[in-house]
C-alpha cells in the first residue's frame, strides 16, 4: 500500500476532493477533525479540495497521545501536504489553537507550496480567562519525566460560549464512549512537547512571508489575545486579524463561525487569484522574451 492510499484510509482524517485549490486544516491539541468541520464542508462547497487529518496519537487515549511528540504530530502534517500537492496547485495551511504553531511551522519549511495560511485562535502558550493561574508554573519545567508527574485538564466552558452548541459537541466527542477525561486531560509530558513546538514555531515566524488570515476571540477562555498580537509583530508578511466578539476559543464551532467561514473563503478566493495573477504576468513575460 503506498502512502497516499494510507493516507486516505487514516481513520478518524476528514478528505473532501474538489478543484485545484486546497486547504489543510489541522485540528487542536489532543482534538479531532470534527473541530473544523464546519469550516472544511464550506470550503468544499466553493469548490476547494480540503483535508483535516487525524494527528498521530490523537483520538484515543491520553496515554496513547503521550506516547508522541511534536515531531510525530509535525510529520504528520507534511504526510497531508504531500497528499493535497498531488491533487492541488494551490494550497493554504491553516489551524485551530494549537494547529496553528504546526501550519506556520510547515508554512516556513515549504515556503514555496505553501500559498497562505488560515488561523483560527493562535495558541503558543494556553494563558486564556478559564486557565488556572497555577498553570504559569508549569513553564518551569524542562524534563519530560518531571512533566508526566503532571496532570492537567480543560475546564469549562471548554472553548465554547453558546449553552447549546457546547451541550451538542460535548455528546458528539463522547459519543465513540471517551470520557471526558481522556478528551479534556492533558498529561504533563503533552503539554510539553506542545511548549517545544511553539518554541520552534516561534524561531521561524519571519520566514512565514505568506498572507496570513487570524481570528481571535476578545474574551478567549484559553489562549489570550496577546498570541495573536505577537503573530502581527513576528510574522514576515501581511497579517490580517479579524476579532470576535461573541465566541470563545473554539470560533470554527460557537456562534461567529459562519462570520468565520465567509472571510476564510473570501481569503482563499484572493489567495489563488493572486496566484493565477502572477502566474498569467509570467507566462506574459515568457512569450515576450521568446519574440525578442
Amino acid at each position: 500500500m503506498n502512502r497516499q492510499d494510507r493516507l486516505q484510509e487514516n481513520e478518524g482524517s476528514l478528505l473532501l476532493p474538489g478543484g485545484r485549490v486546497g486547504v489543510l486544516l489541522i485540528h487542536g491539541l489532543g482534538g479531532t477533525p470534527v473541530e473544523l468541520r464546519f469550516v472544511a464542508q464550506a470550503l468544499h462547497r466553493a469548490g476547494h479540495t480540503v483535508y483535516c487529518p487525524l494527528l498521530v496519537g490523537h483520538g484515543g487515549s491520553e496515554d496513547l497521545l503521550n506516547t508522541t511528540t511534536w515531531t510525530d504530530w509535525y510529520n504528520s502534517v507534511e504526510e497531508a501536504h504531500d497528499l493535497l500537492k498531488q491533487r492541488c496547485d494551490v494550497v493554504l495551511a491553516g489551524g485551530l489553537s494549537a494547529g496553528v504553531p504546526l501550519a506556520l511551522l510547515l508554512a516556513a519549511r515549504r515556503p514555496q507550496h505553501v500559498h497562505g495560511t488560515l488561523l483560527f485562535s493562535p495558541t503558543f502558550w494556553p494563558n486564556g480567562w478559564a486557565i488556572p493561574w497555577y498553570f504559569t508554573f508549569f513553564r518551569l519545567v524542562r524534563q519530560k519525566w518531571l512533566a508526566n508527574l503532571i496532570h492537567l485538564r480543560e475546564c469549562a466552558p471548554y472553548g465554547i460560549k453558546d449553552d447549546r452548541i457546547r451541550r451538542f459537541v460535548l455528546d458528539s466527542l463522547q459519543s465513540d464512549g471517551r470520557p471526558l477525561e481522556d478528551i479534556f486531560g492533558r498529561s504533563g509530558g503533552t503539554v510539553l512537547e506542545f511548549s517545544w513546538l511553539a518554541k520552534a514555531a516561534r524561531q521561524v515566524l519571519g520566514e512565514v512571508k505568506q498572507p496570513a488570515l487570524i481570528f481571535h476571540p476578545r474574551f478567549d477562555d484559553q489562549s489570550d489575545i496577546s498570541n495573536t498580537i505577537m503573530l502581527q509583530r513576528r510574522l514576515g508578511g501581511l497579517a490580517e486579524v479579524v476579532v470576535l466578539e461573541d465566541s470563545y476559543h473554539m470560533v470554527t464551532l460557537d456562534r461567529q463561525r459562519t462570520l468565520v467561514v465567509e472571510k476564510s473563503l473570501s481569503f482563499t478566493a484572493w489567495i489563488a487569484g493572486q496566484i493565477e495573477a502572477g502566474e498569467q504576468m509570467e507566462r506574459i513575460k515568457q512569450n515576450l522574451a521568446a519574440s525578442e
